[in-house]
């Protein structure tokens, strides 16, 4: 999970060299990266930093994990595994090397355009239908469970003394209600992304495949459904449109679960970004960034819709 951050695409020398300095050491270990001709840092990457290294007409992304991963729910090897699951059904970049331990994931390079919040909008059909082939791959080597890590997230806010958002803990009957009502038409997990926001959708123009799995896990299905219409900002009227072109028909109690789903990781991801804000050092707010979606939260949880979906969600 991270916010998009902007890095154009041409590198400087004095870049390039300083990435050399930083990392050379560390690629020089995997034998297709050492003749690299040029080394560039790709957007993205608040929990990593992603490189593209070409050697000829070779491309290779070079993903490379911050010491903070833990902290954040971030299990590298569990990245890597359900990578290669993922890359095994067409839908993820292939998995070329990795280092464990050492925090180096090495994967192909994806031709192709990268989606803002626009073009998620206006390619739902087409996200559905991706998001199928990946919820149809083998189980993933874990499960992401968002109850669960809001809870890890919160004992690490208490415990390192982080900042925790003004009135957080008066929604916590709320998150009980919802937990309660997602058992009732409850159908299982699926391996999922769990981190769709639009920078992680890349279109080739034949299909978009879904990249990063940082997050990954078996997870419902509405949760990503969810995530996906809340990290780009759409319209209600287009989560609604997303279930309908996922499910092949309209389903009031799938939409209503995937609203409550977008909810919950608005409520959890403000705890991330507490904890980022807290330990990363890179020049971003988090904080900022955080607060945004906790008060997109708040407004929802104290809103009539809130108990519209309540209901809905356990009438099939």
């Amino acid at each position: 999970m991270y916010p998009e951050r902007v890095n154009h695409s041409t590198t400087s020398i004095d870049e390039s060299q300083s990435l050399e300095k930083l990392y050379g050491s560390l690629l020089d270990q995997v034998p297709r990266l050492r003749s690299r001709e040029s080394l560039r840092e790709l957007s993205g990457g608040l929990t990593n930093r992603n490189l593209l290294v070409q050697n000829g007409q070779n491309k290779y992304v070079a993903r490379i994990s911050s010491n903070s991963s833990a902290l954040l729910s971030i299990d590298r090897e569990s990245e890597y595994q359900n990578s290669k699951i993922a890359a095994g059904v067409g839908i993820a970049a292939p998995v070329l090397d990795y280092l464990p331990g050492q925090g180096l994931l090495v994967i192909g390079y994806l031709e192709g355009r990268t989606y803002s919040a626009i073009d998620v909008a206006a390619n739902l059909s087409k996200i559905a239908q991706s998001c199928r082939v990946l919820h149809s791959a083998p189980p993933f080597v874990r499960d992401f469970n968002m109850f669960e890590i809001q809870k890890s997230y919160l004992a690490i806010v208490r415990e390192r003394g982080f900042r925790l958002p003004p009135d957080y803990h008066d929604f916590a009957e709320h998150l009980t209600q919802i937990h309660k009502a997602l058992k009732i038409l409850d159908e299982g997990t699926v391996p999922c992304n769990n981190d769709l926001l639009p920078g992680n959708f890349i279109d080739d123009g034949k299909k978009i495949w879904l990249i990063d799995y940082e997050y990954s896990g078996n997870n419902d299905a509405c949760f990503e459904l969810g995530n996906i219409w809340a990290e780009a900002f759409l319209e209600l009227e287009q989560l609604e449109e997303l279930i309908t072109a996922y499910y092949g028909e309209g389903r009031p109690e799938k939409f209503a679960r995937a609203w409550l789903q977008a909810l919950l990781a608005k409520y959890g991801w403000t705890l991330w970004a507490s904890i980022q804000s807290s330990i990363s050092e890179l020049d971003f707010d988090f904080w900022s960034w955080g607060m945004e979606k906790y008060q997109l939260a708040q407004t929802e949880f104290s809103s009539e819709m809130f108990r519209q979906m309540l209901r809905q969600v356990t009438e099939k």
